[in-house]
């Protein structure tokens, strides 16, 4: 039997940019063959178990800056535009409800068109080391006008802020003490559960959000006929009203802005089987019910969508099926998308515990490697959850967030979190939860060509710190942070990433004209520093990190910081490669040429560390949570310990300088740095620091970190990217195809020693899995979606490779690599024999 499943390894040729939510609707059909591994999940691997509810002392954080504590104990469900968290409550449950465009807010001409004029002096000054006047000159003449973000707290701002929809409350009669009480998510079938008994009677509850009928659906049963008892409500501390209406529905109207703004809506139908169904004021009641099942669809009107209509036709069409036809859709629909992976790092007796128990004994050095693989797919059950093709991008939070004000307004952040949320999305086989992040690109080109034009007077588009679905594209309103015109060129990456995973030359040629564009932005702001010739972005900041000047001055805007440089050598390389695939540009693309032969080089400073700033700067807080100059490490491609081992020692310095604390995404970066670098056993403890239980929900800019009990990582509050970051470290530490060949198992820590994986994708269009013992390979599958030369490299010898035609021919280099020519849809087995010496 062929020990891997037959998975898919790309989108079809015929992806848009741009896809419709009808079209997502119909899907990518991939027949899995769920074989070997596979049904492993089927039988309880991946759960989430607590055996009490989540608290519900705390309606909504005090603040914007925080989570409630048993908002971080509920555990999440999504479709990636409908989610809730359920708390599992005995007399009293709660989901509380998200939807992805519940937006405040509107667009707003926030691009400063007096900026262009004083773009010369700022550059005089930076280049005459004046570091302290041009940034008092750039905080005075190049913000964003008006207020911008409102400071990250912008729900009653022109920028707006993604809220929480509201509340659907159950309340249960004469519920009281309990036995045997357990409440779960189940990641295999995205759906969360409670199970307890009281009063001699088993209460069961379950509840998901289905991508093919797009409703949240909470089924309630009992174990005695006629026992369900209980009042439903739908509520929202602003904004809003419920009323019942005729048909029997429960249904919540608002709109944002004091009436000016976004109208929202959500839609409850009851169906009990047994007892009545009665109105009491704004609410609903059961008394007397077999079992029951609650049916809900939301919208907005964002974009202009007909919400009354389209909520309507949702909850009509979910009405008219069973709970086990909505049940069998839902789970069908979820696990041809999540069991494209599978990862078994072997168990321990922790798999057994409570998870938050889990997280408390991982804590205290016990072995769990279950734990990993299990956060591993919570990663990508969260972006399955909160990003799926025509919806909206996962935001700071995903698609679940509490309260009016949430935390830096849930928006885009675009110095590295919008991006560090898609990093699983091609390793982890699920690209087609990128696309909603290329159309975010792709709204963005319009307004970012007025703002390149009007606060620069540059060709192209750009985008900075923070985005939201209004199209802000401006600086932000502190420069401090807010003056990374970089943004828009990391953005772009993920559209080369999608096409270097895939070879999709179709989406290669739609993606190109976003490519070019934003190149030619840069090619027209990179000014020649007068010292050295090198061509430089001015002004600018290394991410929100401050440095000293050697006046000792405290300052953050400068010129020419390595992550810019970084970031725009690959996006003009990029853009090369793809002018040369398509055969188009010989001429532009000659220009990007010259360009990137006078952009400045990595520097080495006097600590041996990379250099973050064109000078070898003294570090304001050297300790900072953005590492913003190992973008070449990860997740670039410009430092590999093999083509550039000097930069990568540097970089080794640099990690240990900044240390092993940090906020939650912070960590999970330095989780793939290290990995990138070979060590697995320093990325193993770096990931083991970030499922260290976190301490408080408040804001912590600096050692907070950790992860909550329903294992959201902790910034804190909670930000989704940790999540998403820990995932693809995960991934770097079992294969890595950034290099000149896919390599296997290049960063195993010893926690590890054996187990295997299915599913995961390389660059080229090749779909892996392999098998270890001992930390030594024993043996891979390799699928290619693409005719092409594979290359291989492994810590074990490659004894030979075996096609369905048999032995294949392969070369062997110098350095190690094996490779062979890979056919289109083939499938190779691997054979690894003993290990070889570095």
């Amino acid at each position: 039997m062929n020990a891997y499943p037959t998975l898919p390894a790309t989108i079809p040729s015929g992806f848009s940019l741009s896809t419709h939510r009808s079209a997502a609707g119909r899907g990518v059909v991939v027949a899995l063959l769920l074989i070997g591994r596979l049904a492993l999940a089927a039988e309880g691997n991946w759960k989430l178990w607590y055996e009490q509810p989540a608290g519900l002392e705390q309606r909504e954080p005090t603040n914007g800056w925080s989570n409630s504590t048993g908002w971080v104990q509920a555990l999440p469900i999504g479709n990636g535009r409908l989610g809730a968290m359920q708390y599992g409550g005995v007399a009293r449950e709660r989901l509380q409800l998200n939807e992805d465009s519940v937006w405040s807010g509107r667009p707003q001409d926030a691009d400063n068109p007096s900026a262009k004029e004083h773009l010369a002096e700022i550059r005089r000054l930076l280049f005459a080391g004046k570091y302290r006047e041009a940034q008092e000159l750039t905080y005075a003449k190049l913000a964003c006008r008006g207020p911008g973000t409102c400071g990250g707290a912008a729900a009653r701002c022109d920028f707006g802020c993604f809220q929480t929809l509201g509340d659907l409350d159950l309340e249960f009669e004469g519920h009281g003490a309990t036995t045997g009480y357990r409440r779960e998510l189940d990641l295999d079938t995205a759906i969360a559960s409670v199970r307890y008994e009281t009063g001699g009677i088993t209460y069961t509850r379950e509840a998901f959000a289905s991508w093919p009928d797009q409703v949240l659906v909470v089924r309630l049963t009992a174990s005695r006929p006629g026992a369900l008892a209980l009042g439903i409500a739908l509520s929202r501390s602003e904004a809003a009203r419920t009323r019942v209406e005729d048909a029997g529905d429960l249904v919540m109207r608002g709109q944002m802005d004091e009436g000016r703004g976004m109208k929202f809506l959500a839609r409850l139908r009851v169906r009990n089987e047994g007892g009545r169904l009665s109105v009491a004021g704004d609410r609903l009641r059961v008394e007397g019910a077999d079992a029951v099942t609650l049916l809900l669809s939301s919208g907005t009107d964002y974009r202009g969508r007909d919400v009354e209509r389209t909520t309507s036709r949702q909850l009509a069409a979910a009405a008219r099926r069973s709970y086990e036809t909505l049940r069998e859709r839902h789970v069908s629909d979820h696990q041809r998308w999540f069991r494209r992976v599978d990862l078994d790092l072997g168990r321990t007796a922790a798999a057994e515990l409570p998870t938050d128990q889990r997280l408390d004994a991982f804590a205290k050095g016990g072995a769990d490697p279950h734990l990993a693989a299990l956060y591993f797919q919570f990663g990508r059950y969260l972006l399955i959850g909160s990003s799926r093709p025509g919806d909206l991008p996962a935001n700071l939070q995903g698609i679940w967030a509490e309260g009016i004000q949430t935390p830096w307004n849930c928006d885009y952040h675009a110095n590295i979190n919008v991006q560090m949320n898609y990093w699983p999305a091609e390793v982890a086989n699920l690209a087609e939860c990128h696309t909603p992040l290329f159309d975010l690109i792709e709204s963005l080109r319009e307004p970012g060509r007025r703002t390149a034009q009007v606060q620069y007077g540059l060709p192209g588009w750009v985008c900075h710190t923070v985005v939201n679905v209004w199209g802000y594209t401006s600086p932000g309103e502190h420069p401090s942070w807010g003056q990374f015109p970089a943004a828009s060129g990391w953005l772009c990456q993920h559209l080369w990433e999608h096409y270097d995973f895939s070879r999709d030359r179709g989406f290669l040629r739609r993606a190109y004209p976003t490519l070019k564009e934003a190149a030619e932005f840069y090619l027209a702001f990179l000014v020649e520093e007068p010292r050295r010739g090198w061509l430089v972005t001015a002004p600018s900041n290394s991410p929100e990190n401050p440095f000293i000047t050697a006046e000792g001055h405290t300052v953050s805007v400068c010129y020419g910081p390595t992550m810019d440089t970084q970031i725009i050598r690959e996006l003009f390389t990029n853009c090369r490669s793809a002018a040369e695939i398509l055969g188009v540009d010989a001429d532009f693309s000659r220009r990007l040429g010259e360009a990137l032969a006078k952009l400045p080089p990595h520097q080495v400073g006097r600590h041996g560390q990379l250099q973050e700033w064109i000078e070898d700067f003294g570090e304001a807080d050297p300790h900072h949570r953005h590492v913003s100059h190992m973008y070449g490490l990860h997740p670039g491609r410009q430092i590999t310990r093999r083509t550039t081992p000097d930069l990568a020692q540097a970089a080794r310095v640099s990690l240990d300088r900044r240390g092993d604390d940090g906020t939650g995404w912070s960590i999970a970066w330095k989780v793939n740095f290290w990995a990138r670098l070979g060590d697995g056993d320093r990325a193993h403890r770096l990931f083991r620091r970030l499922l260290q239980p976190a301490q408080g929900s408040g804001v912590n800019m600096s050692n907070g970190g950790g992860t909550f009990p329903n294992l959201f990582d902790a910034h804190p509050p909670f930000q989704i990217d940790g999540n998403f970051g820990g995932c693809a470290g995960i991934a770097e530490m079992l294969l890595q195809s950034h290099g000149d060949a896919i390599e296997i198992l290049p960063a195993l820590p010893k926690d590890w020693p054996s187990g295997r994986v299915s599913g995961l994708r390389a660059r080229g269009g090749y779909t892996v899995g392999m098998d270890w013992d001992r930390g030594v390979l024993q043996k891979a599958e390799i699928r290619a979606t693409v005719a092409g030369l594979c290359r291989l490299r492994s810590g074990a010898g490659i004894t030979s490779v075996i096609s369905d035609s048999g032995p294949v021919p392969v070369r062997r280099t110098a350095d190690g690599v094996v490779e062979f020519d890979a056919k289109r849809s083939g499938v190779y087995r691997v054979v690894a024999g003993p290990a070889v010496r570095p």
